[in-house]
């Protein structure tokens, strides 16, 4: 067997056991074997990782391990343009798409309360999870570190908080989304666009007291969902004013 020596950084360390974390660790593994499978073997997913430098040398996915390699696994860059260096990032997406797993029902709502494009059942399989997030080019969200294991998955990424609000900070802040915020041009029932309507148009779909005290409603294409600015509004729109407080400074520089 030959031996590697692995070292991951910042938040790749959320994947490791304790004895594992910010540390150098040496890694046992038979002649070819490439640096993508050890590094999975290691609890991270590929997603997860930007550039991989062996003994200094950016490698690829596919790059064998020698004995006596010493490896360096670094995330995401959000700040850095390290596009010179890196030769493992994937093409990037023409437009900011998510597919979301069965845990994550409400994040699905909020992010589409936000206007993004988001797809979501609660009974998609990892299959279809996996084949929707290569064949529509969407960003595959998910509580499963195994799912993003999947080669299938170029773009995706493992929600680290369990609060659903603070998801979508996470989320917003991690792609960098604050400018692309559109609050309520999307249905958050099934990810249609929202488009103004006629009160005249809707009105055998109101309540009595809906015809009354409002005026200005819009109406899902897809599904033909109604909204308006009632009490469910104002609880939605805290949704939305707690997200843009928690991505802060971030929504200046994002565009």
């Amino acid at each position: 067997m030959n031996t590697a020596t692995f070292r991951f950084y910042a938040e790749l360390n959320d994947f490791l056991p304790p004895t594992w974390k910010y540390a150098c660790f040496n890694v046992l593994f038979p002649a070819g074997q490439t640096v993508k499978h050890l590094i999975e073997s290691c609890g991270v997913p590929h997603t997860e990782v930007d550039l991989i430098l062996v003994n200094g040398v950016p490698v690829n996915f596919s790059y064998q391990l020698n004995d006596g390699d010493r490896v360096s696994i670094y995330p995401i860059f959000e700040t850095i343009d390290i596009s010179t260096v890196t030769i493992i990032r994937p093409s990037p997406l023409r437009k900011t798409q998510f597919v979301l797993d069965c845990h994550l029902g409400r994040l699905a709502v909020y992010l589409r309360l936000l206007g993004f494009n988001v797809l979501y059942r609660n009974d998609f399989s990892d299959e279809e999870l996996a084949e929707i997030s290569e064949k529509e080019k969407r960003i595959c969200l998910t509580r499963d570190r195994g799912l993003l294991k999947r080669n299938q998955i170029e773009h995706g990424y493992w929600i680290r908080t369990l609060d659903s609000r603070e998801q979508v900070v996470e989320v917003v802040r991690r792609f960098q989304l604050a400018s692309q915020i559109k609050p309520f041009t999307r249905c958050t029932r099934c990810n249609g666009s929202l488009k103004p309507a006629d009160k005249e148009i809707i009105i055998n779909q109101l309540l009595p007291g809906t015809r009354d005290h409002f005026h200005d409603f819009s109406r899902c294409e897809d599904c033909g969902q109604v909204y308006w600015g009632g009490a469910h509004y104002e609880r939605l729109q805290k949704i939305v004013d707690f997200v843009m407080d928690g991505i802060g400074p971030d929504r200046d520089n994002s565009g």
